[in-house]
């Protein structure tokens, strides 16, 4: 498939704004249950939130880009009953809406409590603020990678690793800027977000290495003999039809050399995985050196848009058996 840089900055932002916000709010409830000292400056949760909310609004301002009619955009979220990108359309505006309301908790202090649970703990707005935003967050993960996971013939999405691979990098991305957040507030809770982003790092790169390793053993289901309906053993296309490119080939196909797609993968790999483990391994060691886990940071974010570009070259549509044929 041809990348769409609209797209990758779209689940790249968004997915690091998701996971902010779990971070945010694992904290928060790590300190309520006290598992860890609790936070008594509501200026980290807070800016925090914004900075969430400002990566998920970049992501869903460059998501317009990708669209012929920007102007018809509400009408994308008409077919939410069948369509995953109908679901998302809704449930990224759901999730900002809850995200604010997290953070205006934080910033008026609403920490009475509404109620008690039995051991005393008490629950205030933000709590169930949190609470509800967490479910709408992970609905919104699923939706976007159902996005691609649900498309049964581009062989190499139709998987479950399609979701959890969209879940644990946007987790791990979101611990990864919390850490660098934490150091430059200098807050207590820089070790803690260190240990939780190298954590989430480890798992998705366990599962990422996993889907690149089923991707590399698929079998086509279809080939030039089932197309066209001859079985025999020695059929060869002279051409791809047409003498131009053609919409096939720009959108269905990247246009690059195979030797340019595996040096992607193998930057990504070391960009998103490799260098930021490293970097949050001296954050644990050096909680109060802000630069280190904002560099850990930054090579991460560029590894996950060469990660995000490499998922959308790695789908291989069935048309290109025709049209990246050249004569």
């Amino acid at each position: 498939m041809h990348p769409a840089f609209s797209v990758i900055f779209l689940t790249t932002l968004i997915g690091a704004g998701q996971g902010l916000f779990l971070a945010l709010f694992t904290g928060q409830i790590f300190s309520q249950f006290k598992l860890m000292p609790e936070q008594h400056d509501a200026n980290f949760y807070v800016i925090g939130s914004v900075i969430a909310l400002g990566l998920m609004a970049l992501g869903l301002f460059s998501s317009f880009f990708h669209l012929g009619h920007p102007e018809r955009a509400w009408r994308s979220a008409a077919k939410w009953r069948t369509s995953w990108l109908s679901r998302e359309v809704i449930a990224l505006p759901a999730t900002m809406a809850g995200l604010f309301a997290y953070g205006l908790a934080h910033y008026m202090g609403w920490k009475t409590p509404i109620f008690t649970m039995p051991g005393g703990t008490g629950i205030d707005a933000s709590l169930l603020a949190g609470l509800v935003t967490t479910l709408l967050t992970y609905t919104l993960f699923v939706c976007t990678g159902m996005i691609y996971g649900c498309i049964k013939f581009l062989q190499e999405w139709h998987t479950p690793l399609t979701v959890i691979n969209f879940i644990l990098l946007g987790t791990a991305s979101g611990f990864t800027l919390a850490t660098a957040l934490s150091a430059y507030l200098e807050t207590a809770l820089t070790s803690f977000y260190a240990t939780w982003a190298i954590i989430f790092t480890v798992l998705a790169f366990i599962f990422r290495l996993a889907s690149l390793r089923r991707n590399k053993r698929i079998t086509p289901k279809s080939d030039l003999r089932s197309a066209i309906g001859v079985n025999h053993k020695n059929i060869r296309q002279m051409a791809q039809g047409s003498m131009g490119g053609s919409f096939n080939t720009r959108e269905y196909f990247h246009g690059k050399k195979a030797g340019f797609v595996k040096s992607i993968k193998v930057v990504f790999l070391i960009l998103t995985f490799i260098i930021p483990l490293a970097l949050l391994g001296v954050s644990l060691d050096q909680p109060s050196a802000f630069i280190v886990p904002a560099l850990a940071m930054l090579i991460q974010y560029l590894g996950l848009i060469a990660e995000r570009w490499y998922f959308f070259a790695d789908a291989n549509h069935p048309q290109n058996m025709y049209y990246q044929q050249i004569s």
